[in-house]
């Protein structure tokens, strides 16, 4: 199996053939092109990390919910201060999170 990327919209999937169109954008086949070699092996890899980095995200969303439930409570200020930095390290994690993914896309480890 092979991997495939349209040069129109990126997209880059495992195949046995060219599709005669992409199946993403429908560019025709003559925009889409064969993967080289060298860069099989990192776009697998990246896929593992990238889909990561998305569960990690996921993950994230539940915390942001309970940090927001705990501030909502207002137990006492310590509290609200634990709950309040978890929210704050949440979304520094998840800016860090987003820039990695770009970075990524960037530097052709996607896919």
């Amino acid at each position: 199996m092979a991997k495939i990327r349209c040069t129109v919209c990126n997209l880059i999937i495992d195949t046995e053939t060219i599709p005669d169109k992409c199946p993403r954008c429908g560019a025709p086949k003559d925009k889409i092109e064969k993967v080289a070699e060298d860069k099989v092996s990192l776009i697998d890899r990246s896929r593992l990390t990238n889909d990561l980095h998305m569960k990690l995200a996921t993950l994230l969303d539940k915390v942001l919910e309970v940090a927001e439930a705990g501030i909502n409570d207002n137990l006492d200020p310590a509290c609200v201060i634990i709950f309040t930095k978890a929210k704050q390290e949440n979304v520094l994690t998840r800016q860090y999170i987003k820039a990695e993914i770009q970075t990524h896309i960037g530097k052709g480890k996607w896919g």
